[in-house]
């Protein structure tokens, strides 16, 4: 059975001594949410609330109570942070609170995303009582975490029940998180999968799925290896990928013109909605460079609420797509979650 580590031999609180770990990214994924009425609710989308800027505002206090941690919960270590982000959604009775806490260090940022959300959501209700002072803050909980000797975790009801993965034939694992029908997305998650008949018969290396693993992790999301398919198979790729319930899944490869090419048409074949100006802006931004990246036939959109975006196969088609992505996406993401568009 596992041990209590705040707790030594004879019973008493201690701070555990970190100084034998090795530093690693680590990266923390926290939510919950401020119950309350609709007239609130109303009133916070339109920014007219008698106290003004009620979101910003939350944001600020989370982004200062995760630095302000280990000032607060006495066990706490003080953390080197490299970011906080604090993000807000609607319901039909609540305003979610999501934040992600971002470090490299010997231990984990898990206290510092819970205490962003739970300064936000105390804040929140501060500048909502005055017309609704019976609130409730509620459902503080760590969504998901990855670094050090443990890994990746994702809490087990945010993904639905765990089942033996029959349809991934690249997952090792004996089994894998499967949702649901009706589950929801998990938070600042993301799948990557890359169209390569080549990469998945190991005939070649493929560099643009780590490229954009990295680059998500240092967005702040929890994202496992790419998944590789041959092009033939990609349907059966994507139908892996949203399986997992991602709030994002980046698509590599397949968007040419060649016959082998079936990235767009199977992704279109899943699409609820489409989102034509990323899409457009990832082309034009690469045939600024490179005349035949107007070739791309990339496109963009949602499944319920994840969002899928396809990029070339290239290296230089995929940091097109991430110059594109990397400025809207915490927007984009807010949006589709019901909130960000009164910002």
């Amino acid at each position: 059975m596992s041990e209590l580590s705040h707790v030594d031999g004879e019973g008493r609180a201690r701070m555990v001594d970190v100084s034998a770990k090795a530093d690693t990214a680590r990266i923390a994924v926290a939510a919950g949410q401020l119950r309350t009425t609709p007239e609130v609710l109303r009133l916070v989308r339109a920014d007219d609330m008698p106290k003004a800027d009620v979101l910003s505002t939350a944001r600020l206090a989370g982004i200062g109570g995760a630095k302000k941690t280990s000032e607060l919960i006495p066990l706490c270590h003080q953390l080197a942070l490299s970011t906080v982000k604090v993000e807000f959604g609607f319901t039909d009775d609540a305003i979610t609170i999501e934040a992600m806490a971002k470090t490299t260090g010997p231990t984990g940022v898990e206290m510092e995303a819970l205490t962003a959300v739970a300064v936000a959501g105390l804040t929140l209700h501060d500048m909502v009582k005055a017309v609704d002072p019976g609130a409730v803050l509620t459902d503080v909980r760590l969504l998901t975490k990855s670094g050090g000797k443990r890994g990746n975790w994702v809490r087990e009801d945010e993904v639905g029940r765990d089942v033996a993965s029959s349809s991934n034939a690249n997952d090792s694992s004996a089994s894998s998180p499967v949702f649901v029908e009706d589950s929801p997305v998990v938070a600042r998650s993301a799948v990557v999968v890359v169209a390569s008949t080549g990469a998945a018969a190991g005939t070649r290396v493929d560099t643009t799925g780590p490229a954009l693993v990295e680059w998500l992790l240092a967005q702040g999301f929890s994202v496992p290896e790419p998944l590789v398919y041959a092009d033939a198979d990609i349907a059966t790729g994507l139908a892996d990928a949203l399986a997992l319930r991602p709030a994002l899944v980046i698509t590599t490869g397949g968007t040419g013109a060649s016959p082998t090419d079936a990235t767009p048409e199977a992704t279109l074949a899943v699409l609820d909605r489409e989102l034509p100006g990323i899409a457009e802006t990832i082309r034009a931004r690469g045939a600024e460079k490179f005349p035949l990246a107007a070739l791309s036939r990339g496109v963009a959109g949602l499944v319920g609420r994840t969002v899928v975006v396809n990029l070339p196969g290239s290296p230089g088609g995929v940091k097109d797509g991430i110059a594109v992505l990397e400025p809207l996406l915490d927007h984009l993401l807010a949006q589709v979650a019901g909130g960000g568009n009164h910002e």
